[in-house]
């Protein structure tokens, strides 16, 4: 996209500021680093532009807070202070992390997320926010938690102007085929490789 310049311009009747403003399904997918990371980055652009931004974190567990929670809800905070901004909400909907579900029985699990799916859903239905992050999502797709054909029929169908942005491994094609914008993390070279654990910063 040479200084910004689609390839092609569509012949669908909308001017260029219309069909700018279409509210997006975004997929961050892939086995390498950044697929949260970039979805918190869009939130704080999101933030900066006065929207109201909604986080909802699958999977991971209650006890582990990462950085940007702290600096998304503090965004929230001051906004309610002083009206810079926009409005965060941040929910943790599961427990255990992806790789190693210890804490709970699988039902737990699948019910926890069933029930934050069931709360993005009213959500939309409501048009609460203008930006959804739904956090490691692909997960509980791909374990049958959450029922495939009811996230790509509720988010086609979505009112107003509502963007989406999913993140997690192995996204199901389905969903990639629906969204507007994927992108695909490739692992090139990770600390992990050479016995590096996570570090500060870096990885939280």
């Amino acid at each position: 996209m040479p200084k910004g310049l689609p390839p092609v311009v569509p012949e669908d009747g909308l001017t260029t500021r219309q069909r700018r403003n279409q509210p997006l399904l975004i997929v961050h997918t892939g086995d390498g680093k950044g697929k949260s990371t970039a979805a918190y980055g869009l939130a704080l652009r999101g933030w900066n532009q006065g929207w109201d931004i909604g986080v909802f974190q699958f999977v991971k567990s209650a006890k582990w807070r990462i950085g940007e929670q702290t600096v998304l809800e503090r965004l929230g905070a001051l906004h309610a202070e002083t009206g810079e901004g926009g409005p965060v909400e941040w929910h943790k909907m599961g427990a255990g992390w992806s790789w190693s579900r210890k804490e709970g029985t699988a039902e737990d699990h699948a019910e926890a997320a069933a029930e934050g799916w069931s709360e993005v859903k009213r959500r939309l239905a409501e048009q609460r926010h203008d930006l959804y992050v739904l956090d490691e999502f692909t997960y509980p797709i791909a374990w049958g938690w959450v029922e495939l054909a009811d996230v790509l029929d509720t988010l086609a169908s979505r009112p107003g102007h509502q963007h989406v942005v999913i993140t997690g491994r192995r996204a199901d094609q389905r969903l990639v085929d629906l969204a507007d914008l994927v992108t695909d993390m490739t692992v090139v070279k990770h600390p992990f490789q050479s016995g590096q654990k996570g570090q500060r910063g870096i990885e939280w």
